[in-house]
């Protein structure tokens, strides 16, 4: 009985908050499917999340200040929904509050970076699931391959630039020790065009991983096509990466298709797991309605030399020089 009152108070003044906002939303995405992995370890076969989209929950508000300006939150946790768990810190995804008006946004707390964002627009499959182009980029020894970062400072310029959009982002090391990363992008985009690219560096042994993409994509109707070039380095250690990458409409669906091709230097071919691989990914999304689809993505990952980049991340390894292949079948629905 205790339990029941002190869960009734605790929504009551989520209650009084939300009323005190002008809108306050509940969202969330589960996506989950059977999936299998062949890699060095064998055959897997299991049941597993995100191979669509990543599944969250999240709950974000916005307040109106008047004369244009307005102060915003969001939060959102990563979900694995094969087992019901958090991967991480539970608001892993985004933990920020934003103040925004003509001057575009100011956000601060943890968010995706600038240059990941590029990577991940013109990524087909969205850097998600086995199609993923992020499996064959590398943090060649310095980093894990960056998407989000903490104690982040950002400015997101405004909306009514004609097309062009960009943001800038700092995140604090905090200690006299600490990993600062610094990002930005620049991008256009109006009706069938969409060109972008961006650059990020991220303090690392004494030295700066960075990372720079330029990519762009153009919608004929029949296909969406899509070219985006990358390139990482660490001191001597150097990766580039090209993707090519096509999504048309195929039946009430859509057809998603990726070829990327990554090449290590000699430098970097010395480093365990790091050396040359191409990936092709091919899926189909097949729409229930505006919120549920069925989904299908065969993906594989050759490699060559030392390389070891599998589709399946760490649930199945890749032996050096070895081939790593995947193939799912699932459902999304978000609300």
């Amino acid at each position: 009985m205790k339990k029941s009152f002190v869960a009734l108070a605790v929504l009551s003044s989520l209650a009084g908050v939300a009323a005190a906002q002008s809108s306050v939303t509940l969202f969330g995405v589960v996506d989950v499917n059977f999936r299998q992995v062949k890699g060095a370890a064998g055959t897997i076969n299991r049941v597993g999340s995100d191979g669509n989209t990543a599944s969250r929950l999240g709950v974000r508000g916005v307040e109106d200040l008047g004369d244009g300006l307005k102060a915003s939150f969001w939060l959102e946790s990563p979900l694995a929904a094969d087992t019901g768990t958090v991967d991480g810190a539970f608001w892993g995804r985004r933990a920020t509050v934003s103040l925004a008006g003509e001057f575009g946004e100011i956000r601060l707390g943890r968010h995706k970076t600038s240059h990941r964002l590029v990577i991940d627009d013109f990524d087909p499959f969205s850097t998600t699931g086995l199609g993923d182009v992020a499996k064959v980029y590398s943090g060649l020894g310095a980093v894990s391959v960056i998407n989000r970062s903490d104690n982040q400072v950002a400015y997101v310029l405004p909306g009514n630039l004609g097309g062009v959009y960009g943001s800038a982002d700092v995140a604090l090391g905090e200690a006299v020790d600490g990993t600062k990363t610094m990002a930005g992008r620049l991008g256009y985009k109006d009706g069938a065009l969409h060109v972008a690219g961006s650059y990020g560096q991220t303090d690392a042994k004494n030295d700066k991983y960075k990372l720079w993409t330029i990519a762009g994509s153009y919608d004929f109707g029949v296909v969406r096509a899509s070219l985006a070039l990358s390139e990482t380095k660490f001191g001597a250690n150097k990766q580039s990466i090209v993707q090519i990458g096509a999504v048309a409409p195929v039946g009430p669906g859509s057809l998603l298709v990726s070829y990327a091709n990554a090449n290590a230097n000699t430098d970097a071919e010395k480093l365990k797991g790091v050396g040359d691989a191409k990936l092709f990914a091919i899926g189909y999304n097949y729409p229930l309605s505006k919120r549920t689809s069925l989904y299908s993505t065969f993906s594989q990952i050759k490699n060559s030399g030392t390389a070891a980049f599998t589709v399946g991340g760490d649930k199945n390894t890749a032996a050096a020089g070895g081939t790593s292949r995947g193939f799912d079948v699932g459902i999304k629905h978000s609300f």
